[in-house]
Order: C-alpha cells, then structure tokens, then sequence
C-alpha cells in the first residue's frame, strides 16, 4: 500500500512538474508562423488549393529565414532536454563497438575491408590483394574526404575489371544526390572528372574505360537517365543511352554476376523492364529482354548459356523460378524450374558457378535453398533454431563454392557466416559484439 502511495506521489509530481514547464515554455516561446499564399493546383481534372507551396522554393530567402527561424524555435523549446539528450547519445555509443570492421569479402583477386577506428565518424575502405596477409592498400578514408563538410556519404564504390580504376560517388548535402568521380588506383590520382546530380552508382563495361551511370532528375530527384563516359573525354560529350520518360518508374544498370552482360532496368509498382548487352561491346545497342506489360514483374540473372527468371507470370502472386535460353529472351520462350507455390514467398536468387540460392519465405521464416546446377541437386540450410532472421550477405565473387550469410535470433547476435555449398559446412566469420550487461542479464 505505501509503495502504491509513493508512486502516485511520484507521478503527480512529476505531471505538475512537466505542466508546469510546459506552461513556462509556452508563455516565453513563439512559434513562428508560415505566411499563407494560396495557390492552385490542377491535376486529372480536379484543383486543389496549397497555401504553403512557396516552401518548395529552396533558394529563396524568404523561405530559409523561415527555416532559421523553425530551428530557433526548436532549440528554444527543447533547451531543457539538452543534458538529457547528451546522456542518451553516450549511452547509446557506449554499446557500440566504435574500432570496428567488416568481414572481409573477395573479389576479382583482392579481399576487400571497411573499417572504422575509434573516436572517428566515417568509415575507412581498403583492399588487400590475394591475401589477408598481404599490405593493405587504403582505397578511400572518408574521414579525411570529409574534412570541411557538414554531411559527408561516400557510395556506388565499383572497380573496373582490370583492377585500375574506382568510380564513387560522393554527397555532401544530404540529398541523395552524388558527385561521380574516379580514382586511378595504380598511382592514387582522383581525376578531374566530376559527374553532377546521379544516384552515386556506376557500372563498368568489360573494356575498362567505359563507365555507365544514372542521373536524376533535378527536381523529382527521379533516377529516369543513363550514361555512358569514356575516360579521358569531356563529361558534356557523354552520350545519354536511355531516358525513361514514363514518371512512375525509375532506371538504374548493372553488370551481371557473370560479367558477361551490361543491364539496364525500368521498374515501377506493379512492372519492370530490362535491356541487356554485351559487356565487351560498350558501343553496342542494348536489346529489350521481355518489353513492359503492365503487371508483368520479372528480375534476370545470367548463368552459362541461359538466363534465370524470377517473375509472377502466369498469375503466380507469390513468384516463381523460370529459365530461358540466352538468345531467346520473351516470355513465350521461360520454361518453370521452381513453380509457384501457394505456401511459399520466392523472394530471390544469387547465381553462382554452377550453383543456385534461392530465398524463400515459408511460415513467416527465410530459408535458403542451394542447388547444385549441373547435377540438379538441392538441399536447404539447417539454421537449427525454431524463429530466426537470415539473409544472403555480400557474395560478389562469381567462381566460389562458399556463401556469405548472416543470421541473428532472439538468442543469437547478428552473426556472419560462410557455408560452404558442397560439404555443407558453416564457419563462423564474425559475431557482433554486445557491449553493455546485456550478456550478464541474459
């Protein structure tokens, strides 16, 4: 009874405290006030009225002295949480590991790393070629880069086959709107080459001085352009390969796993697109894989002398595997490999050589499915808990027979594993540690 008594006692203090602060706060701060100018906007036949639209209007000084002016407010009003705010922060980065790094993954002959070391903000990236023991080679330290800026994000990180060039994208404003430039790794020069205005990722075709990229549109922020540069030319003589001008999709390239092919893609809601071509003909015209049909959504891996086909044709809701020869990309030509199942989300596919990863989803649960190509063999991982998160990880590497997964449980911290895909065997990479007395509680 007195324990019941001392925290109403508590709570109605505290309540009176936090009325009576509030009523302080509120006799001495202002909010400020948006002037109302009414404008009209007409769109499929019916007008509306937006009487703050002049907030759209990001250079004008009007509207940032109205912004200064929100900030002051929000400063004022919320001065008292101050020490709070601060005790939040170092509790919070006090359970994070800050000397930190990634588990190092190989491709195209070097092992790639991302690491952070304590007391700085941004992450170090760096190589090692051929072995974790040889000398590490510091592609980008962002915490160096973003020396003199407010906001700092390095992205779209891709190197050229033949290991000399890095594109990257760099954003110091904060609105997803990168700054492709390209680094020579064989003597450390970043080249006067600046892209304005894309989304930071670039691919590189298969003769290693041709880089495609997306740009945006300056207003939407909608990725709708693709590019293409070749090293050593004028960044306003790059020839525009591909404008989606339908404004409810976006478009974006890659290169394939396999390197054999260069695609660009179109999707929207409910539709996707593809065109492909041949990475050693960067000059070439990119050819539609299966034309937009409205509903009709599909995502393409390459794969020996065929393409694999992850689509819900045929009213499949829950998508099904389908595979169909190089040459003969419409959709007349798929065949089923894995067939829709009622009971069963295929959420996607990794192709490797030889080897197959399908993610699914089944009761609520991932599973990955590995089979074995040319002997048509499959089985699934064992993750040996009954609720669990899985999810493939980074395997860019093409010629492997090891997956790079994570995996984390109510029990189990985020953990990285490597399985291997013939002997079934799983190594533990990493495991996230837990600073704090969480593993004392529990």
């Amino acid at each position: 009874m007195k324990k019941h008594l001392l925290l109403r006692i508590v709570c109605v203090t505290f309540a009176a405290y936090a009325q009576n602060n509030n009523s302080t706060m509120t006799q001495t701060v202002t909010p400020p006030v948006a002037a109302i100018k009414a404008k009209q906007l007409e769109k499929h036949g019916d007008t509306r009225t937006d009487n703050y639209y002049w907030l759209n209007e990001r250079e004008n000084p009007e509207v940032i002295d109205y912004l200064n002016k929100e900030n002051e407010y929000y400063q004022q009003s919320t001065a008292h949480t101050k020490q709070f705010r601060e005790d939040l922060f170092l509790e919070m980065k006090a359970r994070i590991k800050e000397d930190d790094s990634s588990v190092p993954y190989f491709y195209n002959g070097y092992w790639y790393i991302t690491r952070y070391e304590k007391g700085k903000d941004y992450p170090i990236y760096s190589r090692k070629k051929g072995s974790l023991e040889a000398k590490e080679e510091i592609l980008f330290n962002c915490n160096e880069m973003a020396e003199g800026h407010s906001y700092f994000s390095l992205g779209g990180l891709n190197i050229s086959e033949d290991n000399k060039w890095a594109a990257f994208g760099v954003d110091t404003v904060s609105r997803r709107q990168y700054t492709i430039q390209v680094k020579n790794l064989q003597t450390g020069e970043i080249l006067p080459l600046k892209i304005a205005n894309t989304t930071g990722g670039s691919t590189w075709a298969g003769d290693n001085k041709t880089l495609f990229y997306t740009r945006k549109d300056e207003v939407t922020l909608r990725s709708d352009k693709i590019y293409k540069h070749k090293i050593g030319a004028d960044v306003k003589d790059d020839a525009l390969i591909y404008h989606e001008k339908d404004d409810t999709y976006n478009t974006f390239i890659y290169k394939e796993k396999s390197k054999k092919y260069l695609v660009i893609g179109s999707s929207s809601t409910l539709t996707s697109e593809y065109r492909i071509l041949d990475a050693k003909k960067p000059d070439g015209e990119f050819k539609v894989f299966q034309k937009r049909t409205r509903g009709l959504e599909y995502g393409i891996s390459h794969y020996g002398d065929k393409w694999y086909i992850v689509t819900n044709k045929d009213k499949a809701t829950n998508f099904k595997l389908m595979t169909t020869p190089e040459g003969k990309t419409e959709k007349e030509n798929w065949k089923d490999l894995i067939a829709h199942r009622k009971d069963v989300l295929l959420e996607d596919i990794d192709v490797f050589k030889d080897r197959l990863v399908i993610t699914e989803r089944k009761n609520g649960l991932i599973q990955l499915r590995i089979r074995n190509i040319p002997l048509a063999e499959e089985h699934y991982i064992d993750f040996g808990e009954p609720a669990y998160t899985a999810a493939v990880g980074a395997n860019p590497e093409f010629n492997t027979s090891t997956l790079r997964y994570s995996y984390t449980s109510l029990v189990t911290p985020n953990t990285t594993y490597d399985y291997h895909m013939d002997t079934k065997e799983k190594k533990l990479m990493k495991q996230q540690e837990v600073v704090g007395r969480f593993q004392d509680l529990h």
